[in-house]
């Protein structure tokens, strides 16, 4: 039986189609709104591969976040494209395991959870070995670390590799998988797409119903949930950022330093931050930061006496009073905050209103956590008040070492 392209996905997928089909790249990746067809197009693309007769070594490996999400989504997924390709009779699909196995050539589909991370150490396949990888909303993996390493664990033993990324573009400019997809790289095709190119009878009227709505009352919301485009608004606590280098020329000028101190160990971090206020401009510089597990106070000390950094007071966590006194005991310049009720959220207030100036060659960590720390939301996606606990030790220094400004008279937030 011959199926046509047109049937089963929108003609924008034709040219990436060609080139997966040729093995022109080893990376692919498909970002778009709701209903842009990428997983439907990835599912069918991964069983015509595996079809085919010099793929019969073959595997295929499919990983999600969330391991109970698997049958609901990517499983179903798989199932869909097998019957919309009339191949129903050539597939043997099983839950427990989870499991879909081509008969005529026992060539299998594995479905995997990263929230097992152990699971994924013993990946083996029956026979060749796998090449046809997918991660399905990769956007809500950790980061590029963890995405590497699931591919080390499944990209081995073989010659040729076809490996499919799926997500919708989160609100945030700063999540990784938005970052990611901006970088040039020779083996790795990005592909877009939202739901304009699909047929109105695949989605159903209504479908364009609701998104010309959204378009005429909420614009930037339909952008981003229609055409995925990661338009900023996404909840970010801290909205004004600069990203950019900061020289050692500018370094050498400033004289208004502000450091601050979050204790950890582990898996908390500890985190010493220094920075710099220019009170003209309300800008604050994050010049240098040390992120470390498992440092006792007197490692650490040590680390910012080298550094030349006990030039100027630390506000440290006064949660922990004897590391505090250890730091003066090792002749640091540092004093517990002073916290009280609310001062949390002023401490929040007051650096929101100023612009905070990021180079991510120099404090990569507090980087990460201030561009990527967002609200909270409830089920219905509506921000949630307050601030979010975790993940927030860089923020938590920064909050720290400006706690004696915010907290003096005449400074308002």
């Amino acid at each position: 039986m011959k199926i046509s392209a047109d049937d089963l996905f929108p003609y924008n997928f034709d040219n990436v189609l060609r080139d997966i089909l040729e093995h022109k790249h080893t990376y692919y990746v498909f970002k778009g709104g709701r209903g842009s067809c990428k997983s439907s197009f990835v599912s069918i693309v991964i069983i015509l591969l595996m079809t085919r007769k010099e793929n019969r070594d073959k595997h295929c490996i499919i990983f999600r976040k969330i391991a109970n999400t698997l049958r609901d989504s990517v499983f179903s997924q798989m199932q869909f494209a097998i019957s919309a390709l009339h191949l129903d009779g050539d597939f043997k699909c099983t839950v427990s395991p989870m499991k879909i196995t081509y008969m005529p050539t026992g060539q299998t589909i594995m479905f995997r959870g990263v929230d097992d991370r152990m699971k994924l150490k013993s990946l083996k396949a029956p026979f060749g070995y796998f090449a046809f990888a997918w991660l399905e909303e990769c956007d809500t993996f950790t980061g590029m670390e963890e995405v590497r390493s699931i591919l080390q664990s499944s990209m081995r033993g073989g010659k040729d590799y076809w490996t499919f990324m799926s997500f919708n573009p989160p609100k945030t400019r700063h999540n990784f998988m938005n970052e990611e997809v901006l970088i040039q790289r020779d083996d790795r095709y990005v592909h877009s797409s939202d739901y304009r190119t699909v047929p109105k009878e695949w989605l159903g009227q209504q479908f364009f119903d609701d998104a010309e709505h959204l378009k005429q009352i909420r614009p930037e919301a339909y952008e981003h949930e229609y055409l995925g485009v990661p338009n900023g608004d996404g909840g970010n606590v801290f909205e004004y950022l600069e990203i950019r280098d900061i020289t050692d020329e500018e370094i050498s000028h400033m004289d208004r330093i502000f450091a601050g101190v979050d204790y950890g160990w582990y898996p908390d971090a500890f985190c010493y931050l220094r920075t710099y206020y220019d009170s003209t401009r309300e800008k604050i510089y994050l010049i240098d930061e040390l992120y470390v597990n498992k440092w006792s106070n007197s490692k650490t000390a040590d680390w910012i006496k080298k550094k030349g950094y006990d030039d100027y007071t630390m506000i440290c966590d006064s949660a922990e009073p004897k590391s505090v006194n250890d730091f003066r005991d090792a002749g640091l310049p540092a004093r517990g905050a002073i916290k009280g009720p609310g001062s949390i959220e002023y401490g929040f207030k007051f650096l929101q209103t100023k612009t905070i100036v990021i180079d991510p060659k120099r404090t990569p960590n507090a980087y990460k956590e201030i561009t990527e720390y967002e609200y909270d939301r409830d089920k219905e996606g509506n921000v949630i008040s307050g601030y979010p606990d975790g993940d927030d030790h860089a923020i938590s220094a920064l909050r720290y070492a400006y706690e004696p400004l915010f907290n003096r008279r005449g400074y308002s937030a």
